[in-house]
């Protein structure tokens, strides 16, 4: 995706967005990369207002990130999406050409991937996911490119587990659904993904096993979760939210901005810092 130097606006929309920290981690690759003409901020924008949003956007805009709930509502305002965006039907990159051209990506899904080779995770034999939302399909899609067997999904509903199962069909991943009830279960799993909201798995904590495998829990904030921390006690390996952030921001800033390699260790020290701060 290519851009020209001579835009440099850039932001993030969703709804709700007052905490999102794609604007100190892409700030801090500006500041790293000496770009220091470019600007990237934050809309509150929910689905009713995307539209009329773009359309008056002027030429001066680079990309957009988009976050909850607008990574399908925004699929028929582009000109083109990727292969990946169009696996899950979701995208979070928006990259404007310099002829003028909406193209729209997904750096979710090969975030992913990338938090957790940086963890030493390249393949696995097998994974769990916990919980069956947007975010869960992405993990699938993610597994789909690095897990060799089964994925068991725990959901709470048949109707989540018929998603799931057809997400697994889409992106020929192996997918076995069980019920919340049995997720204990999950926790022995080479590799599970928690992708649920906070306080959802709190409950599992108590049942993580003696040298436990690795947790990839998507939450940044409250961090640890209890489970994450339970986990790290038993000597667990744990890749976090803000790990997940930093690699699907990194994506954005290079396709954004033309510039590679971005930072990534300057944009996850900013990313701890403000957590800290706050």
């Amino acid at each position: 995706m290519s851009v020209t130097s001579r835009r440099h606006r850039a932001a993030v929309l969703g709804s709700p967005i007052a905490h999102s920290l794609s604007p100190v981690l892409h700030r801090a690759a500006y500041d790293a990369l000496h770009l220091g003409d470019w600007t990237y901020d934050r809309f509150e924008i929910d689905e009713a207002a995307l539209p009329g949003f773009i359309e008056k956007l002027g030429s001066e805009w680079a990309g957009l990130s988009l976050t909850m709930p607008l990574k399908r509502a925004v699929i028929p305002l582009l000109d083109e999406i990727s292969d990946t965006a169009a696996s899950v039907e979701a995208v979070n990159t928006v990259v404007f050409t310099k002829d003028g051209r909406r193209l729209g990506d997904n750096t979710d899904i090969p975030g992913m991937v990338e938090a957790l080779r940086e963890h030493g995770i390249d393949r696995v034999e097998s994974a769990a996911i916990l919980g069956a939302g947007a975010t869960a399909s992405s993990a699938l899609a993610a597994l789909s490119r690095i897990c060799e067997g089964e994925v068991v999904v725990y959901v709470r509903s048949e109707a989540r587990a018929a998603e799931m199962r057809n997400w697994g069909e889409r992106l020929d991943v192996e997918v076995r659904t069980e019920d919340w009830d049995d997720a204990a279960q999950a926790l022995r799993a080479p590799l599970v993904i928690a992708t649920t909201p906070a306080g959802t798995t709190d409950a599992l904590a108590a049942g993580v096993p003696e040298r436990p495998a690795t947790l990839f829990d998507v939450l940044y904030e409250p961090w640890p979760t209890n489970l994450a921390a339970r986990w790290s006690a038993y000597g667990g390996a744990v890749v976090s939210g803000l790990d997940l952030l930093v690699h699907q921001a990194v994506l954005q800033v290079e396709q954004m901005t033309g510039h590679a390699p971005a930072p990534v260790d300057v944009m996850r020290k900013a990313g701890e810092e403000a957590l800290a701060a706050r």
